[in-house]
């Protein structure tokens, strides 16, 4: 196969997680964290970038023993694979922070059974190559990082008029004037912002298929 060849299907692995199966919008995964964490913008790069390590590590590890691994043990294994990363990535929040550690609480333990990780292993890390797993590991990981940034910045931009709220970085946005929307850092809030975003993703893929097919026809 010519490098033009190898070149889109290596890209489409890739882009797969950001557009066509991003783990959120399209594919409905890993709702638990989705709507727990998103009430921070400060969380949500958390828990994405913490997601991410843990897919691409453990994607690397079950694609390299992809061939040594039995059949009737896969899942046990993977889950032990991805709970040593789970672990790491536990103890290195713990010690970096531990506002942002009693923040995210659980919910990095739960990386464990995480659908989204767990699936990728299982579906596509197991019956591919290792860059592959780790492209497919890196779109899916960025694809659920802008999800949660998505929920994130809306959620606290309204229940609290700021941005980074709780770091150096903290950005005041409407001014002292401004009252929060509390409902936007409750569940509920969570549960609204999440289905119109996810409208508003769908509706943008429909549109952007229906211009490709006229394109292609013309």
């Amino acid at each position: 196969m010519s490098t033009q060849e190898n070149t889109p299907r290596t890209l489409d692995v890739f882009l797969r997680g950001l557009w066509e199966e991003n783990p959120v919008f399209v594919m409905l995964l890993g709702m638990c964290p989705v709507l727990a964490v998103t009430n921070k913008v400060i969380n949500c790069f958390a828990m994405g970038v913490s997601a991410t390590f843990v897919l691409v590590m453990s994607s690397l590890i079950v694609s390299l023993l992809r061939n040594y691994i039995p059949k009737q043990v896969r899942i046990a294994s993977y889950i032990v694979i991805i709970a040593t990363f789970v672990t790491i990535v536990d103890y290195a929040i713990q010690a970096i922070s531990l506002d942002l550690y009693d923040s995210l609480g659980a919910f990095i333990q739960l990386i464990v059974v995480n659908c989204i990780i767990l699936g990728r292993a299982e579906a596509f890390a197991s019956r591919n190559t290792p860059p592959k797993a780790v492209l497919d590991a890196i779109g899916m990981g960025i694809g659920f990082t802008f999800a949660l940034l998505c929920l994130g910045v809306v959620r606290e931009a309204l229940g609290n008029g700021t941005l980074l709220m709780d770091t150096p970085w903290e950005i005041s946005l409407f001014g002292p004037r401004f009252a929060p929307w509390s409902v936007m850092i409750l569940p509920p809030g969570g549960f609204f912002v999440l289905g119109l975003q996810i409208l508003f993703f769908n509706w943008l893929r429909k549109k952007l298929q229906r211009r490709k097919t006229a394109a292609e026809q013309a």
